[in-house]
């Protein structure tokens, strides 16, 4: 089957032979292809909606996929065992909910080798996060469809510290894809973005927006350096 290059991304970080919890499974379309690919032996996908677990189930059933994907019906890590995978998928939501999820079910969240997390936004929170809970940064990608970025972060237990700000929002894992034409377009996004902000707050009086002005003014510094260098 296709994979959207999001999916698609994704599913390339899932070690060879790997077991793996696919939570908030939705269709269940990551599962199949990792079953079809022979990547994964054994795949249960989670949903906290009996609506969309269905119709996994259902997909599943039509792919006579039965014995080789499990699916379980819960809120986030609670339909998962400690130790009864080895990596996780959690894609699709936001970095502080991704952050939540694995914080209500840390000893699970602590058992697993290998995280692969795609926040939609709050991507710095989520590594501030991981990175406070012992959680350290292995690998990242950046993916683009149509008009958006998604993040894709590759996360293991372990010890890691970043030095600036900046590296919350862009990581130095990341920053070692300096070639990545993906790379370079989600910076000037980020740059623009800013810089509209920027404007919006030259023409504001107070102490808050003067704080908020300078504090993007050296956001854009930052991300200028990024290929400066």
């Amino acid at each position: 089957m296709n994979l959207s290059p999001r999916l698609k991304r994704i599913a390339d970080f899932i070690p060879n032979n790997s077991i793996v919890a696919d939570v908030g499974t939705d269709h269940g379309y990551v599962p199949k292809y990792l079953i079809d690919k022979g990547i994964s032996k054994l795949v249960i996908a989670t949903d906290i909606s009996k609506g969309s677990l269905q119709k996994t189930v259902d997909y599943i059933r039509e792919e006579n996929l039965e014995e080789e994907i499990t699916t379980r019906l819960g809120d986030g890590l609670d339909p998962i065992r400690p130790f009864e995978v080895d990596t996780l998928v959690i894609a699709g939501m936001g970095g502080l909910l991704i952050a939540e999820i694995m914080s209500k079910s840390m000893e699970v969240s602590k058992s697993i080798n290998t995280l692969i997390l795609q926040p939609m936004v709050g991507s710095p929170e989520l590594r501030k996060y991981l990175l406070q809970n012992n959680f350290r940064i292995v690998d990242e990608d950046l993916v683009r469809e149509g008009d958006k970025f998604y993040e894709i972060i590759v996360a293991k237990t372990g010890l890691q510290k970043f030095d600036k700000e900046l590296d919350y929002e862009i990581s130095p894992v990341m920053l070692k894809k300096k070639n990545s034409p993906v790379l370079r377009e989600f910076v000037e996004m980020k740059i623009k973005m800013n810089e509209n902000v920027i404007e919006k707050l030259r023409n504001r009086t107070g102490e808050k927006s003067m704080s908020r002005l300078l504090e993007l003014e050296k956001i854009v510094e930052d991300y200028r350096e990024v290929f400066s260098k």
